[in-house]
């Protein structure tokens, strides 16, 4: 085995994926005939759900992004979204076999190679799945990538992540990426819209997380966010609002090194906290 399966918290069963396939930094081909029939039916399915979803609370950009994956027809060749996405933006998609160590992950980002699981679920997963997918990552992740500033935006999250993991502060900057690129809303002129791929790839918590009464809402602060720990297996009790990518990218050019300092100070804060300080967009 040229690698190791990986596994992020409790699990009673062996990591899906075939880890034999996978070269040192993870990566491995694609193998689009593996798919079957039923492979392409079940991403199709998915792909219409969430489609029929996005007016009203996907992101613009996202929503403009999202016809250059070219998934209308199954799962979409990794090749064949990589030669749109490199003109866009200098990105490309790389498969790997499913969830990737920290610093391999960070490597990736920092060089504009975005990991993208190469299996599906089953249909029987077809409304929850443990683990992400073909169809969480493609969809989810990979459409914001031809917008410019988000794509920058990740880069930089990765060259970052490569620095925090040398300071062991990897598990702090986790939580911007869980509350930014993968459960974060944006506030547009007309309302609050999610541009997360954790959101944007779930039915429940698409709808949830920009129409739901009960979640905290809160303008995205990155001390208050590092400290916030996550749910993994239920909606979120919070979501932290940014105004703009330009203000997402711009934030996150500080030396974070004295952040994590304060952060490790100031202790950790539960998933549903509220903090006299936070600029609340909504109360929960």
């Amino acid at each position: 085995m040229a690698v190791e399966p990986v596994v992020y918290g409790a699990s009673t069963r062996p990591p899906r994926g075939d880890y034999r396939r996978a070269r040192d930094d993870y990566t491995c081909e694609q193998d689009w005939s593996q798919y079957t029939a039923q492979d392409h039916d079940t991403f199709r399915r998915l792909l219409a759900r969430q489609c029929a979803l996005l007016p009203g609370h996907a992101a613009h950009a996202f929503i403009e992004a999202l016809p250059a994956l070219g998934a209308d027809q199954g799962i979409p060749r990794f090749d064949d979204v990589n030669r749109r996405l490199r003109v866009a933006t200098g990105w490309e998609i790389v498969a790997v076999p499913g969830l990737i160590p920290e610093k391999a992950f960070f490597e990736l980002l920092a060089h504009r190679r975005f990991p993208v699981t190469d299996w599906i679920r089953r249909p029987e997963e077809f409304d929850y799945i443990v683990e992400p997918d073909v169809f969480h990552d493609l969809f989810g992740h990979v459409p914001l990538l031809f917008d410019p500033v988000f794509a920058d935006y990740v880069q930089r999250y990765g060259q970052g992540g490569l620095r925090a993991h040398a300071l062991g502060a990897g598990e702090l900057l986790s939580r911007l990426y869980w509350y930014t690129i993968e459960f974060g809303l944006i506030r547009q002129t007309d309302g609050l819209r999610a541009y997360g791929a954790g959101i944007l790839s779930s039915a429940g918590e698409l709808v949830h997380s920009v129409r739901s009464p009960q979640p905290r809402r809160i303008a995205l602060d990155l001390e208050r966010c590092m400290r916030t720990r996550y749910k993994i297996d239920d909606f979120q009790a919070t979501y932290f609002v940014i105004d703009s990518f330009e203000q997402l990218f711009d934030m996150t050019a500080a030396d974070f090194a004295p952040i994590y300092e304060r952060v490790r100070s100031a202790g950790e804060l539960s998933a549903d906290a509220i903090q006299a300080s936070d600029s609340l967009i909504t109360t929960g």
